[in-house]
């Protein structure tokens, strides 16, 4: 037990460590990065990586996976502009149907996981694949625009010098924080991940519990879908494609939450958010080729997912 404190401690810390030495070097490569428009310009970039990876966060605790996110941002996206430009319904309905709307995506991936009982990778894929392509006929696979400007607030403003996007992803961490740590349910998050067996035993209804984690994930998703949709001003079928739940995994692993449930916590996928989001501002700002940017977030999440999986091996021998 004291060993494993020990590792913990060390990974809490290691993460953190990390992101300033990518701070340090980004800034030794291009004074641009550190300079406060660049980092308010990351800053919103990333806000919307730690919105969702609230939600993945939770699923992630139970052992399992939400490949639904992104598709979910990209839905959100195209109906909450449908209804805005096409059919002229006030801004703040809009906005609550769509987040409704991916919350209920959610528990439709929760009925798949734990009432039908399909695997999860292949439940959210499905709801992946299906509602990407609700979406695209929505919008006939064109971009949809034509705001006002009392929405594109939620995207582009400020209060003081804080970017609103930065204070809604602060709040949601907190939210996501106080969760875990003072509730109950945070509690049945890390018993249900750590053996269901032993949870079910426990008088833990892990059915509701399932249902509860993704319609939560869609939510954050959702939130994080309206936020994308104001700060680009165009509703788009391809906002949260091309990926965009993988880096939200990365996020979420990176900053030590394990792969196979019960060990996690929020300050790290903080952390973890702030290192992709350094790593994708820095490679821009570097001029890296795209293609191979996608070549290092791909070998981040391999090592960040190897790393959890030796440790894993360590504790079990």
């Amino acid at each position: 037990m004291k060993e494993n404190k020990l590792v913990n401690q060390i990974k809490d810390k290691a993460i953190w460590v990390v992101l300033i030495v990518l701070v340090v070097v980004f800034t030794i490569a291009n004074s641009r990065f550190i300079s406060p428009s660049n980092l308010l310009t990351l800053l919103r970039q990333v806000s919307m990586y730690g919105i969702a990876s609230i939600g993945m966060t939770f699923v992630i605790l139970l052992g399992d996976i939400d490949l639904s996110t992104g598709t979910i941002i990209s839905f959100v996206n195209i109906i909450c502009a449908y209804m805005m430009v096409n059919m002229g319904i006030n801004p703040v309905i809009a906005v609550l149907i769509s987040i409704a709307a991916a919350t209920l995506i959610g528990v439709l991936n929760g009925f798949m996981v734990s009432t039908v009982g399909i695997p999860a990778i292949i439940a959210t894929y499905a709801t992946q694949t299906a509602f990407m392509g609700l979406a695209l006929i929505i919008c006939g696979g064109m971009p949809i625009s034509g705001f006002s400007q009392g929405f594109a607030m939620i995207g582009q403003g400020y209060i003081g010098i804080i970017p609103i996007p930065v204070i809604i992803m602060i709040i949601c961490f907190a939210i996501g924080s106080f969760i875990l740590n003072k509730t109950y349910f945070g509690r049945y998050f890390y018993a249900v991940g750590g053996n269901v067996e032993a949870a079910k035993l426990s008088g833990i209804r892990v059915g509701r519990i399932k249902y509860l984690v993704f319609a939560i994930s869609g939510f954050f998703a959702g939130l994080a879908g309206i936020v994308m949709l104001s700060r680009t001003a165009s509703g788009n079928a391809s906002a949260g494609a091309d990926g965009f739940e993988f880096e939200v995994i990365t996020c979420v692993v990176l900053g030590g939450v394990s792969i196979t449930g019960g060990l996690g916590k929020m300050s790290g996928v903080v952390a973890g958010t702030f290192i992709i989001g350094a790593l994708k501002n820095g490679m821009v700002l570097m001029n890296v080729n795209s293609y191979v940017q996608k070549i290092v977030m791909g070998v981040v999440l391999a090592l960040a997912v190897g790393f959890d999986c030796m440790q894993n091996k360590k504790q079990q021998n």
